[in-house]
């Protein structure tokens, strides 16, 4: 048996498909299963011991991308795929399924795009509490009836390997940045690709100086995206002005990659951040979360994961806007982040902090 699984684009959308990854390992023992994913989520799934191959391609514009894409499906049909499975339903994946020739080809009834597969999954368009690991999940019986009806956060949790190597690389980053062996390390991860889902920078400033003067074995690492360099700088700096004699710890701990992020996450006692990536790959380690829902509801992206592994969930609550396609703000005020008080989530995460001592 040889299967496909297509999922381009974002970080958190790999990381939901993990489950589907460990089930059909479990169905199909001795299959070969490949992954087709873009470059930035690609460490995702890059040394997962379910897959057999990673197939991973740039995120391209206009005449460019058409080249690729052309290039890449007769790369594709060479492959001679059994089963086509596209997790994501975009305009690129379905025609990308649809090139492979493969004579399963499994998708959700998307208009426009339904007859590029040979079996459909209804999807409602309209943004449901429901889990994205769920959605995710009802392409399986698709496949094949044998799969359950519905994934098992234990059985079938989000998960992202740490290659060898990598924790001791963290270690020795944690020693240059003068974090003492047994200090309790805090990620605050202050940005997000997507502008509708960034907290406000004084109340990261406010969250990361009442973290980090708490407690003196606490120590707060604040990380952010390479386009918020400058951002995460002014909650660095920020915060040291309110930290005081705790100023020094808080660090500066930007520049790693995704997979050393993961590593450090094995390290640490407690992430802070928005529904974005690095909450997500934080979700297949046992850290434990407090994650900032604005637009988006926690029903739906909350960490796929045990229920024994600590998680909180923020938001600003019922608000008529939300959750929203985060296109516009309806408002125009942003009032489902703004509305977020530095004050709660402090409080989540000091609760979490005291169930893990």
């Amino acid at each position: 048996m040889n299967i496909l699984l297509v999922r381009l684009r974002l970080i958190g959308d790999v990381v939901f498909t993990t489950p589907v990854i460990r089930a059909l390992r479990r169905h199909y023992p001795s299959a070969r299963l490949t992954y087709l994913v873009e470059t930035g989520a690609a460490p995702v799934v890059a040394d997962n011991p379910h897959l057999s191959d990673v197939i991973a391609v740039t995120h391209q514009r206009g005449l460019a991308r058409l080249a690729d894409d052309f290039r890449l499906a007769r790369q594709l049909r060479r492959r001679r795929f059994d089963i086509a499975i596209d997790l994501h339903g975009g305009p690129r994946s379905a025609w990308l399924t649809w090139a492979t020739r493969a004579p399963v080809r499994v998708g959700y009834d998307v208009a426009g795009r339904s007859w590029m597969y040979t079996r459909l999954v209804h999807r409602p368009r309209e943004l449901r509490p429901r889990h994205s690991v769920e959605n995710q999940w009802d392409l399986l019986p698709a496949v094949d009836a044998g799969f359950p009806a519905s994934p098992d956060p234990v059985a079938d949790r989000v998960e992202m390997a740490v290659p060898s190597g990598t924790h001791a690389a963290i270690d020795a980053r944690l020693r240059a940045l003068g974090v003492p062996p047994g200090a309790r390390t805090i990620v605050l991860h202050v940005s997000a690709g997507n502008p509708f889902r960034r907290w406000p920078e004084a109340s990261f400033a406010e969250l990361a100086a009442g973290l980090a003067g708490a407690e003196a074995d606490r120590w707060v690492l604040i990380t952010g995206g390479p386009s918020d360099r400058d951002a995460a700088q002014r909650v660095i700096a920020a915060a040291r002005t309110r930290a005081g004699a705790a100023s020094s710890h808080i660090v500066d701990a930007e520049g790693l990659t995704l997979v050393e992020l993961r590593a450090l996450f094995d390290r640490s006692a407690l992430f802070v951040g928005g529904d974005s990536g690095p909450l997500h790959v934080a979700s297949t380690s046992d850290v434990p979360i407090v994650g900032l829902y604005g637009p988006t509801l926690a029903a739906r992206s909350a960490p796929w994961r045990p229920a024994a592994l600590r998680t909180a969930s923020v938001d600003a609550g019922t608000l008529p806007c939300r959750p929203c396609d985060q296109r516009v703000c309806a408002p125009g005020d942003f009032r489902c982040l703004t509305g977020v008080p530095a004050a709660a989530v402090r409080a989540a995460a000091e609760e979490l902090l005291r169930s893990e001592r």
